[in-house]
């Protein structure tokens, strides 16, 4: 039996009370009991005009506070009040977004007020809230101040509403498995952790990161200094060999200067010698012209004597030229003639041949006569064809009729399928437009949810593994039949479903997602559609009753679905009972909240949720914004998809049809034709035989009329044979005159040939003596050329030397930068001794040393001066690196003293947490744990907590993730994961809210025992947990208190409440019913 309740505390006020609390209010005297309240307890929560309260007070126990009441009473209202009074954020309650939307509705403000436990006195904290302005006007101990001033208050208490581990409403009950591993470990450090714990895990993951780029800046300083060092060695092998190559440069120089000194002694030596050679040569030159005189005079003589011969030779010369010139011309006259007569010749013999074959044609033409008329005495016998041309040319006049109906059928039936493909490609332009419609939103889930469409290409190629229907999905078969409506079912429908797989059976969504979530590791959603079907489901009042109200249809009016999916979605969201209303709904929405039979409506832009109490009758109205359309935006008419199929397959099937009709057609066309060719043949061959006999006789006329033709052309050779003898005889006359003149010139040019060969005798001894004279001549007037001209040269040497010379003596002296009357120093005259004296071994040894320098490319100075400037760098570098190496080592030790700091008190944290946490997982019958996760133990960012749990004796242990466990599942592991932190939370107090609703009977009892034997310890933190039921007979222990929350318009005043009273009807009601019992 229930044990009876040994401390409860209740708090009501009628929606009518004209009570107020002043945001100045004084502490209560809560501080009395103080002692058993931990720092930063909850004392007192007072509410003014606050979601469903115009005004209640509520004053919660040290210990465990069960807040219980009907749905709508306001249970959450006391979460939303103490999570906003303590500056939590809108966003964490996830109600409204809108610090206003938590004002009862009708009235422009309202206040939260909080008074908190401290030893040294206790904290008031109020918030003001204004609708009109949507802003807070905050009050701390009476004293007005802003919101960072409370956080800073609250945090000092550590206090932390963002906190899973310590605040959890009802809406942040399911994100508990959603938090990785890392949210869990820093919420836990922050909730139950010493106040340097987490502290101490920042510090670190900063150490780790400074870690990490003072080990980059040293390994990037060491590799430089290596690299350093190796241009240092470089440039040190680049300097000595500078120092080689100025050494070679130097001789170089002394070479350079010494070479011109060297030219200039040559040149002048070679001077004097040139001189002397043209003194001498000029001696001799003298000489040879006296002894070359007598010799000339002769040969001049014989010059005279040659001059009126070599005029006598030109003149015959050119009369034998002449002469045989007119030779020549004589003889082609003669070779024209002799071609001309055998041209005529020529032409008698073609007569003669021209002759004996028009004799032989006129024999072939005589007997083509004779055979033609034999032929056409043979056809003179054959009967008459011209009736049968008359039935042929009939049969095909005949056939030609058909065969222009035939193709006028074809015509008119390509026309008809020409068309008919037309209207197909429009159709199939449609349905692809429709088709690629779908593929947008399919590439929408692949970007949102990849997970998702990997299933779903699983699916398509895997259907036949199912036995029932399954539907790909809901965003994908959902149809909107106008775009408008789309907002209204992706606000009214989760994300979670609409990209959910819907089944028929049971057991093909076990099958699907034991391959796509257990063998895939992909996280999907699946759905399993009522047995019973509702989509045909009616609204409970016809959408005519409520067009006054502006509403004009319902939510499962505006699209389609398959009926699987449409079933659900009646069942589910109640899709049908979901009116649509507009700007006339949005302006009468005070009166159609109160319309019964409506829980959810939507106007153009929001979404009023309805609900009103089971015990008092309130209505509490929800609205939110509804936003744009994402996925469901894209509609596509599926009637008139539909129609356009139905089009396309009639199409098809028309088409088909008009293929056969063409195809019949061909073969009556081909028949035609065959017959049409064998008349034709026919008929040629008849016409061929009929014209025959006209061609014969036409054709013996035209061989008679050629006969006579030729036998009136015919060719008189007698004649043509006296014509041919009198032109030869004619040209042979011509011959003989053109050959006496031939003769007579003939004679003349041998006669001058022989007067000019006698001539050409005397011409040759006089050549001959002159050339024998001139042979001595030319001897004597080549040796007295050669003198002149080596006279000539040694002239122009001479001068050229000079030059030389003097332009030599000046480069020497310019070279070593001497004046021009000063002579060569002596120390330049001693190192001129150490080198060669002659050109060539200069040469030889310049040559060399350059080759040596040549061998040392790209070296300067600057080699020297680089050389220097690394040495410099080194020496800073090492001592750069020493003292980084120095810090880092010592950097190193603070952050291991650090991580000591850090990571031995969490491991004995967490130990105790799994220690509580395993007794228990095990006095509920199950297994769980709790352990530190990391993968690398310097990355300290990556640190988490792993929670595993098991509920069945055949399975292990798997971590807790918002997919593997089921929701009655995870909510048992958070429960039991928050009661292992309570008792060594430092955090002042907990909230969890309606945590126990996904919980089965069983599991619920067990932990309703394990959270009052945890939370009712002394010295523990204060605890809220907020429940719409309780089970029966459950065990009650005198810490406990209990907030019953009884809202509503027919309720007991708060003022009225007497508790004597109450304890007394429940005694007397006992008795009664003992009384009564057998």
């Amino acid at each position: 039996m229930a044990t009876p309740l040994k401390r409860i505390k209740l708090r009501h006020a009628a929606r009518s009370s004209s009570d107020s609390v002043s945001s100045g209010s004084q502490p209560s005297g809560a501080n009395e009991a103080g002692c058993r309240f931990v720092e930063g307890a909850v004392l007192r929560i007072t509410m003014e005009n606050f979601l469903t309260y115009d005004y209640t007070v509520v004053h919660p126990g040290p210990n465990l506070n069960m807040v219980i009441g009907a749905n709508g009473t306001g249970k959450s209202s006391i979460v939303c009040a103490i999570c906003l009074s303590l500056a939590g954020k809108t966003t964490i309650l996830e109600r409204d977004d809108k610090i206003g939307g938590y004002v009862k509705q009708g009235c422009d403000r309202g206040f939260v007020e909080i008074e908190l436990f401290k030893s040294s006195g206790n904290i008031i904290i109020n918030r003001e809230i204004h609708v009109a302005t949507n802003q807070s006007v905050w009050r701390l101990n009476g004293k007005t101040c802003n919101q960072k001033t409370v956080e800073e208050e609250v945090k000092a208490l550590q206090i932390q509403v963002n906190n899973l581990c310590q605040f959890m409403p009802q809406e942040k009950v399911g994100q508990f498995a959603k938090m990785s591993k890392i949210e869990l470990l820093e919420a836990t450090e922050k909730s139950v952790g010493p106040p340097q714990l987490f502290q101490y895990h920042c510090e670190l993951k900063n150490f780790r990161n400074k870690d990490r780029e003072m080990e980059n800046v040293i390994k990037e300083k060491t590799s430089y200094l290596e690299k350093s060092k190796q241009r240092y060695e470089r440039n040190k092998l680049d300097e000595t060999r500078y120092y080689e190559k100025k050494r070679h440069l130097d001789v170089i120089e002394l070479i350079e200067k010494k070479t011109p000194w060297v030219e200039y002694e040559t040149t002048r030596k070679e001077l004097e010698g040139v001189k002397k050679e043209r003194d001498e040569a000029k001696r001799e030159l003298s000489v040879l012209k006296k002894s070359q005189l007598p010799m000339m005079t002769k040969i001049q003589a014989i010059e005279e004597q040659l001059k009126p011969s070599d005029t006598q030779m030109k003149t015959k010369s050119a009369a034998i030229k002449e002469a045989s010139l007119k030779c020549k011309q004589k003889q082609d006259q003669l070779d024209r003639l002799f071609k001309e007569i055998e041209d005529i010749k020529q032409a008698f013999k073609m007569k003669q041949t021209e002759e004996e074959d028009q004799r032989k044609r006129i024999i072939n033409v005589k007997l083509m006569i004779e055979d033609l008329k034999v032929g056409l005495a043979e056809i003179e016998n054959q009967p008459d064809v011209t009736p049968r041309i008359s039935e042929v040319n009939a049969e095909l006049r005949h056939i030609q009729l058909e065969k222009s109906k035939v193709e006028e059928e074809k015509a008119n039936l390509c026309r008809e399928k020409n068309n008919l493909v037309a209207e197909m490609r429009m159709l199939e332009k449609k349905l692809r437009d429709m088709n690629n419609m779908m593929m947008v939103k399919e590439e929408k889930l692949r970007g949102r949810h990849r997970d998702t469409h990997t299933a779903l290409q699983w699916l398509r190629q895997n259907r036949h593994l199912f036995s029932g229907n399954v539907y790909e999905p809901l965003m994908l078969v959902i149809n909107m039949k106008d775009h408008r409506f789309a907002k209204y079912m992706e606000n009214h429908i989760a994300f979670n479903d609409l990209r959910a797989f819907v089944f028929q059976r049971k057991d093909d969504m076990a099958n699907f997602m034991k391959e796509v979530r257990d063998n895939m590791n992909l996280r999907v959603n699946a759905i399993i559609a009522p047995r019973e079907t509702c989509s045909r489901m009616t609204p409970s009042r016809h959408i005519e009753s409520l067009r006054r109200f502006g509403f004009f249809t319902y939510l499962r009016e505006t699209f389609d679905a398959p009926d699987e999916v449409m079933s659900y979605l009646c069942h589910q969201y109640k899709v049908h009972e979901i009116p649509i209303g507009n700007e006339q709904t949005e302006a009468m929405i005070t009166t159609v909240i109160q319309e019964p039979y409506i829980k959810v409506m939507y106007t153009n832009d929001q979404k009023y949720t309805i609900k009103k109490s089971f015990y008092s009758n309130i209505t509490a109205t929800k609205n939110t914004t509804v936003y744009p359309p994402k996925y469901l935006g894209i509609t596509v008419d599926t009637e008139q998809k539909m129609q356009l199929e139905q089009q396309m397959k009639i199409c098809q099937s028309r088409v088909r049809d008009i293929d056969e009709q063409l195809h019949q057609l061909q073969k009556e066309a081909s028949a035609l034709d065959r017959r049409e060719n064998e008349l034709l043949t026919e008929k040629k061959t008849l016409l061929e035989l009929k014209g025959k006999k006209r061609q014969l006789e036409q054709k013996i006329s035209n061989k008679q009329d050629r006969l006579r033709e030729l036998e009136q052309s015919g060719i008189d050779l007698k004649k043509i044979e006296a014509e041919t003898k009198e032109k030869i005889s004619a040209v042979n006359s011509k011959k003989t005159s053109i050959v006496t003149a031939l003769l007579a010139q003939m004679k003349l040019r041998a006669k001058l040939t022989m007067e000019k060969v006698y001539l050409a005798l005397e011409m040759v001894a006089l050549l001959a003596e002159k050339t024998k004279l001139t042979n001595i001549c030319r001897e004597s007037t080549s040796a007295l050329k050669e003198i002149s001209d080596k006279c000539s040269r040694l002239d122009e040497k001479t001068v050229l030397l000079k030059q030389q010379c003097k332009e030599i003596l000046k480069k020497a002296k310019s070279i070593c930068r001497m004046k021009p009357d000063e002579a060569l120093p002596q120390h330049l005259h001693h190192a001129f001794t150490k080198l060669p004296d002659t050109l060539d071994e200069l040469e030889v040894m310049l040559n060399e040393e350059r080759s040596r320098a040549e061998c040392f490319p790209g070296l300067s100075n600057k080699v020297v001066e680089e050389c220097k400037k690394r040495e410099q760098e080194i020496r800073e570098l090492e001592q750069e690196l020493a003292e980084k190496n120095a810090a880092f080592t010592a950097f190193r030790q603070k952050m291991s003293q650090a991580k000591e700091n850090w990571l031995n008190p969490l491991k004995q944290l967490l130990e105790q947490i799994n220690d509580k946490f395993s007794d228990f997982f095990h006095a509920i019958k199950c297994a769980g744990e709790v352990d530190l996760h990391f993968e690398n133990e310097e990355e300290y960012d990556k640190y988490g907590i792993n929670i595993r749990v098991k509920f069945h004796e055949s399975s292990q242990l798997h971590e807790l993730t918002q997919f593997h466990q089921s929701g009655g599942e995870r909510s048992v592991s958070t429960m039991l994961y928050l009661m292992a932190l309570q008792e060594l939370n430092r955090c002042p107090f907990r909230v969890v809210d309606e945590i126990n609703q996904g919980m089965d009977p069983i599991n619920e009892r067990r932990v309703y025992d394990i959270l009052v034997s945890t939370a009712c310890k002394e010295q523990t933190s204060q605890y809220f947990f907020i429940t719409p039921k309780l089970l029966k007979n459950l065990s009650y222990v005198d810490n406990m208190t209990f907030v019953c929350i009884q809202n509503g318009p027919r309720m007991l005043a708060a003022n009225k409440w007497v508790e004597e009273a109450f304890y007394r009807r429940v005694r007397r009601k006992k008795q009664t019913q003992a009384r009564l019992r057998p």
